[in-house]
């Protein structure tokens, strides 16, 4: 299959890369919700509690803050963002909300990710 604008062809090097490479960019909305995904993986803090949600599973926004190291309010307001694109979720107990990763994408990206090995005294 010829991918290859006819316009655009006067500059290709390589027409059967250029077609390859075309036939594996996602359309236009898909690119988009990638990028999205990787704007919020950029924020270290953002990025920090989807790793401890991801590897603790479902807890509450007190447990991520001293996880983390971060302010309560910190951490609320990132979560609320990660949940406005919904790739955590809530569940209600009581007074306390525990936070869970939803976004199955996401889960795979921080698998790849390094675990740090942590000495026995701060389990």
């Amino acid at each position: 299959m010829h991918l290859l604008d006819p316009d655009n062809a006067r500059a290709v090097q390589d027409g059967e890369r250029v077609c390859a490479a075309i036939a594996h960019l996602p359309d236009g909305e898909a690119l988009h919700d990638w990028a999205t995904r990787f704007a919020l993986l950029a924020d270290q803090t953002r990025l920090a509690l989807l790793l401890c949600i991801h590897h603790a599973g479902e807890i509450c926004v007190s447990d991520l803050a001293v996880a983390t190291g971060v302010k309560d309010s910190t951490v609320s307001q990132s979560l609320r963002l990660l949940r406005a694109h919904g790739v955590v979720t809530t569940r209600r107990d009581g007074r306390t909300i525990h936070y869970q990763l939803t976004d199955r994408s996401l889960r795979g990206l921080l698998d790849q990710l390094p675990t740090p090995t942590v000495p026995a005294s701060h389990h």
